[in-house]
């Protein structure tokens, strides 16, 4: 792990644990963002709402807000038409993250949002691994421009594309943090089992400054690879930012069953568990990251949960855990953080 001074390492360093915020799709859609719609093009076209989305998280009581650049790659850009636009998007969201920030009563960190490129690596797929680093020292550039203190890579299934964007960090000169998505069987979709996150890029620059889970299926299957995760080395610095609950289709619609005391209770069994920066995923609103930020103001101190207990407070995992399963074969990424 980086050792270098940061404002990340440093705000960790005073006060211990810290708060990451909710769902960026799950509050733009409520705020009219279209199905298909890209979020990045928000920032331009609607940037008083991304405004209001990092200002509701810093109301809640997060430490840490992500810019609005999940797919701020050429590759999901393109997807848009927007693939010539990804330095200024990049820099716009940082720059809107970072006024909130700025104007906050605390010290607030502003993490860079880089999300999977949705394409597959040779052999699998037609990107070679210089093609990933060009494009996310593209993304990065643009929001280091903005001012982000830290490059947040996240939801991937790849260990080769969480190596491409740490080596892009390094070379825009930003520290940074990865968390895979263990949404298959306990294991990322490319078979990365969560207790050897550790080992995928510690080797590239410095580091990083901490490694984890985002998104996946569920709060206790994430709470299952937290568990995994620090076990494997106590001393890591782990991030885990799940989804509120269950995902559920009503109609045409996703719904997510988590309601503030259950998100309350996964907080807590994220600090039990050893997580270092909590977080939420798909579903998570402003009310949940409150509810979160209460039960990590209250803590007290509770022995390591076991499987047994997250289920019993949380609810029935939806997949296999990592050790019960084999490796599993992966295909194509599209989805979004939500």
């Amino acid at each position: 792990m980086a050792t270098l001074s940061n404002p990340l390492s440093d705000l960790l360093a005073e006060k211990g644990v810290l708060l990451a915020d909710g769902a960026t799709g799950t509050n733009l859609f409520s705020q009219g963002l279209e199905a298909g719609e890209a979020p990045e093009l928000w920032n331009e076209a609607q940037p008083e709402k991304i405004v209001k989305l990092h200002q509701d998280f810093v109301d809640a009581g997060a430490d840490i807000i992500l810019t609005n650049s999940f797919g701020g790659t050429r590759h999901r850009l393109k997807l848009h038409q927007a693939e010539n636009r990804v330095h200024e998007l990049n820099r716009k969201a940082a720059e809107i993250a970072r006024s909130v920030a700025d104007k906050a009563p605390r010290k607030v960190i502003v993490a860079g949002s880089v999300g999977p490129t949705g394409e597959l690596l040779v052999p699998l797929g037609a990107m070679t691994y210089e093609d990933a680093v060009a494009a996310f020292v593209e993304q990065m550039e643009g929001l280091k421009a903005g001012g982000v203190d830290v490059a947040w890579i996240e939801t991937m299934s790849s260990p080769d594309e969480i190596r491409a964007a740490a080596e892009a960090a390094v070379k825009v000169g930003l520290p940074y943090t990865f968390t895979g998505s263990f949404d298959t069987a306990g294991k990322t979709m490319m078979g990365l089992d969560p207790k050897d996150i550790h080992g995928v890029a510690g080797d590239i620059g410095s580091g990083p400054l901490a490694v984890g889970a985002n998104c996946g299926v569920g709060a206790s299957d994430i709470l299952s690879s937290l568990l995994d995760m620090t076990g494997a080395n106590p001393d890591a610095t782990v991030i885990v930012k799940g989804n509120c609950g269950i995902p559920e289709f009503r109609g045409t619609e996703i719904f997510y069953s988590g309601t503030p005391p259950l998100m309350a209770d996964y907080a807590r069994l994220a600090r039990d568990a050893g997580a270092k920066i909590i977080g939420g995923c798909c579903g998570t609103s402003c009310d949940h990251l409150a509810a979160m930020r209460r039960a990590l103001d209250d803590y007290t101190p509770g022995p390591r949960p076991t499987i047994e207990t997250i289920v019993e407070q949380i609810g029935p995992l939806r997949n296999k855990t990592a050790a019960e399963s084999g490796a599993q074969d992966g295909g194509r990424r599209t989805r979004r953080r939500g």
